[in-house]
Formats: C-alpha cells, sequence, structure tokens
C-alpha cells in the first residue's frame, strides 16, 4: 500500500566552500534588517565563523544582535531569554549559527516572539503557533536536519521534559552549508551526528507503507552513503568530499523526502528524548542505544521489511530459507557500525553504568505521558511495550 503525500520543502539551499559569501544577500532576500545571531559554546567564535559573520553583516549595513549560550538539548529558560531579548531590540530576522540545538532554540525563539502567552504551550499541546519570525541557519554541525525540517526540539528545565513540535511556521528560509566548518568536528560528535541522520531515514524506511519503492531506494542509498562516509572522514576528518556527502544527507534524511509514500514513526526518537532529558547525553548516542532494542521487539511482526534493509543497506546475504535470521543479522551489523564509529548499543554503554528500575519507571512515565499516550507507527506503543524496550536496552 502506499500512503498519499503532500511534500513541503520550501528551504533555500547554499551549499560549498564559497557559501557564506552569500549571507548578507540571503538575510535582505528574506526580509531582515536588524538580525539576532544566535549560537552556542566557543567553538563557532574560535573557528572566527562569528567574527566573519560580524564581518559581512557590518559591511552590508545590517544591524545584529549577539546571543549565545545554547547548549546540546536546548533549554526552554535560554528560549525565554532569547524571546524576550528579540522584543527589546525588535529583531525581525534570527539566523542560528550552529548545529540542530542552535537551529531548534532559534525556531523556539522565533515562535515565541510572536505569542502572547507562553512559548511551552506549543510543546505542552496547549496552543497551536500562527506566526514566527523568519528564520535562517548557517549549519556547522550536520547532524539533528533542522535546517530543512519543521521540527523543533526543547528540553524544560523544570522536570527536564524534553519534547518535539512540528509547524511548518518554523522551518528555515534558507540554509548556509559550508562542508569545510566540519572539518573539526571531533571523532564523537562526527560519529553521534552520522547516527542521528541515518535515524531520521530509519525512522521513516521501517513503515508499514511498502510500495513506494523509489522512496526507499533513495533512504537505502542514503544509508549506505552516510555508513561509507563516516567512515571516511573519521581516517580523514578534512576530506571534503565525505564531508559533503554527510552535511547533504543530514538534509535530505529529514526535510521529509524519506518519507514521500511511507509514514515516519519515530518510536526511537520518542523514547530517547527521555534519555537525553533525563540524563542529558548525546542525542546520536542514545538514539544508538535505543534502537537496536526497539528493532529487536518489533521485528518478528515485520520480517519482510528487516530483511529488505538488511541485505539492501547493511549488506547481509540473504538466507532465504531463514528469513528471521536474515532480519536479525541486519540489526547486529548495525550494532558492529555502532561499535566501529564508537556509538553505545545499550543503555549501560550508553551511561556507563547500570540503569536503574526506578530510572526506567521514570523513562516510561515521561515518555507515555503518565500512561496517557502511545508512540510509534510501525507498531503503536503504550507504556507497557516501552517499559519492555527499556529493559530490552539495559
Amino acid at each position: 500500500m502506499l500512503k498519499d503525500f503532500n511534500y513541503f520543502a520550501p528551504t533555500q539551499v547554499v551549499f560549498g566552500q564559497q557559501s557564506e559569501e552569500q549571507l548578507p544577500a540571503l538575510i535582505r532576500r528574506y526580509g531582515g534588517t536588524k538580525v539576532m545571531i544566535h549560537y552556542g559554546g566557543g567553538s563557532a567564535r574560535r573557528s572566527g565563523l562569528l567574527d566573519k559573520v560580524f564581518r559581512m553583516l557590518q559591511d552590508a549595513g545590517i544591524a545584529y544582535v549577539e546571543f549565545g549560550g545554547v547548549v546540546p538539548n536546548p533549554l526552554l529558560s535560554k528560549v525565554r531569554e532569547g524571546i524576550g531579548l528579540a522584543r527589546r531590540e525588535q529583531v525581525d530576522f534570527i539566523l542560528a549559527v550552529g548545529g540542530g540545538s542552535v537551529i531548534d532554540s532559534a525556531k523556539a525563539i522565533a515562535y515565541g516572539a510572536c505569542y502572547d502567552g507562553d512559548v511551552w504551550d506549543f510543546w505542552d499541546g496547549k496552543g497551536t503557533a500562527t506566526a514566527a519570525l523568519p528564520v535562517g541557519a548557517m549549519l556547522t554541525i550536520p547532524a539533528a536536519g533542522s535546517e530543512m525540517s519543521s521540527s523543533c526540539v526543547i528540553t524544560k528545565d523544570e522536570g527536564m521534559l524534553k519534547r518535539g513540535h512540528n509547524n511548518d511556521l518554523c522551518r528555515c528560509k534558507f540554509v548556509i552549508m559550508n562542508p569545510e566548518r566540519t572539518f573539526t568536528l571531533s571523532p564523537y560528535q562526527t560519529a553521534a551526528g552520522a547516527t542521528d541522520i541515518m535515524m531520521h531515514t530509519m525512522e521513516r524506511y521501517f513503515s508499514k507503507y511498502t510500495d513506494m519503492t523509489l522512496t526507499d531506494a533513495l533512504a537505502e542509498a542514503l544509508l549506505r552513503t552516510v555508513i561509507h562516509s563516516t567512515f571516511a572522514v573519521l581516517e580523514d576528518p578534512t576530506d571534503y568530499r565525505n564531508r559533503a556527502q554527510i552535511m547533504w544527507a543530514s538534509s535530505l534524511s529529514h526535510n521529509d523526502l524519506m518519507e514521500c509514500g511511507t509514514e515516519k514513526d519515530f518510536a526511537s526518537h520518542r523514547l530517547e528524548h527521555e534519555l537525553s532529558g533525563m540524563f542529558d547525553v548525546t542525542h546520536g548516542a542514545g538514539l544508538a542505544a535505543i534502537w537496536p532494542s526497539w528493532a529487536r521487539y518489533v521485528m518478528p511482526k515485520h520480517v519482510e521489511r528487516f530483511v529488505q534493509f538488511a541485505v539492501n543497506v547493511m549488506n547481509v546475504p540473504n538466507d532465504f530459507g531463514h528469513p528471521q535470521e536474515t532480519a536479525a543479522q541486519g540489526i547486529r551489523a548495525v550494532e558492529q557500525f555502532y561499535h566501529a564509529i564508537g556509538m553505545p548499543v545499550n543503555l549501560h554503554g550508553l551511561l556507563g553504568r547500570d540503569i536503574t528500575d526506578d530510572e526506567i519507571e521514570a523513562l516510561v512515565d515521561k515518555c507515555s505521558r503518565q500512561k496517557t499516550i502511545t508512540v510509534g507507527a510501525l507498531e503503536v506503543l503504550d507504556w507497557k511495550d516501552m517499559k519492555a524496550i527499556y529493559e530490552l536496552a539495559r
């Protein structure tokens, strides 16, 4: 069966070594006259990128204000601070310089600057955004895909609740992508980013809608490419060609192209959000720790799909007489890949210790919203299923 779809990807992509030079013209094209430059820690400044951005805007006569300090798993408190600054300074455009955390924080500020209530209403299901400031991005960490997605994930400081909100209003007007800006990423950041990129495609690939063979082929090619390119850049961090493949894959994996004719599942993401919310772990590492257990839990009902993945993506020989074993070997091959790039494959590897029963109960309680909601689409998971997967992942 083929799922009807409505594909919408309005973000202008400016890609390449000279792409940064187009920043002032892009801001003007999308109506910016006073810009909030939003960034994370010191890496953007140490690399010289921020100084270059400031200089280009000054030379172009475009006013700006700085707002740094975004942390991984971006916090609601920082978003609220940014909303106040945006209103006081009357900015009309937000430029995110960084990775997914910075872009998501910028999107949330863009919502809040145009909303009279508490911006958390959108993540709490109490409100729907009807306006947002325009956002652009200069991507430095390919991973989250937020540069071309409608998604925005924020963590509420009180209770460390990590939630996602989707709305086309927050899609970036443009994204500037220079693969050279990723040369200095650590091996761990590179590996975690690659894991996140792949998971955005896998969360759509594992679908009960299996008739869009072209989307399947695109997804399989993206996954194989990221696997190959990750090994290449871990060996040579300045490998421009393979850094470029990973950077472009980041956008394609989460701009809904891989969802055309399928249906996203995102159960692994929902399970992981509670891990990174509670333990402040890197999102990609958390996905690596939870996905194998999710896969083993749902695979027996979807053996054919997992066989296709094992053969076409992970290069597992097809044992036609034992399809379930082929499917299981595909899951093991993913674990071997995670091991090879330094990612964990269970919660002990993620946390460096055993997780407690009480912590699992807390994770289940948060993920199920006190046992009131389900997650997933390939298999709809209730709180008992969530608990079983967390237990498998110990």
